[in-house]
């Protein structure tokens, strides 16, 4: 298809940008949230979304690793519907790490002193480092370095009940 034709079936450029977030956050909840959702509260569902985020980007879903990573990046600085459209994902998933870090330390498996907000944003930094490692360095070592301090994290926020569940 052309070009022009693309754009024509869009209506413009920033409909065809939207259009592919909305497709790419689909795939992200197929691949991703889906999957890790399905194990149970608590620890072992952090644990699993942490898992299935490496997964996807370890299998390549998206070529390019994390669509909304490299998305950030290349929108950050622009303001527009398309800068919003990333913002907003990437607060969504930011919430999401801090509702299933507060329902683990509601059930017990994280200390109840566990800021969530804090959790999620160190629990992210690990995921885009190995993305990042793996995109731009072809690093595949760079997810077992995330999954080894995914769960170094979490032992200090709780040890009896992660070291149970993933012996280092």
């Amino acid at each position: 298809m052309s070009k022009s034709g693309l754009y024509s079936h869009f209506g413009s450029k920033l409909d065809l940008q939207v259009a592919t977030i909305e497709a790419a956050r689909q795939t992200f909840v197929a691949e991703v949230l889906r999957p890790a959702l399905r194990a149970p509260k608590g620890i072992e569902r952090l644990l699993a979304l942490c898992e299935t985020y490496l997964s996807h980007v370890e299998r390549r879903v998206f070529p390019g690793g994390c669509f909304f990573a490299a998305a950030a990046v290349d929108v950050g600085t622009r303001p527009g519907p398309v800068h919003d459209a990333i913002v907003a994902q990437r607060l969504d998933w930011l919430a999401l790490i801090e509702r299933l870090a507060r329902e683990a330390a509601e059930l017990g498996a994280l200390e109840l002193t566990t800021d969530p907000t804090q959790l999620a944003f160190e629990l992210q930094a690990l995921l885009v480092a190995a993305n990042t490692s793996f995109i731009l360095q072809g690093d595949t070592g760079a997810f077992e370095c995330a999954r080894i301090a995914i769960r170094a994290r979490l032992r200090v926020a709780k040890p009896e009940t992660t070291r149970m569940l993933h012996p280092a």
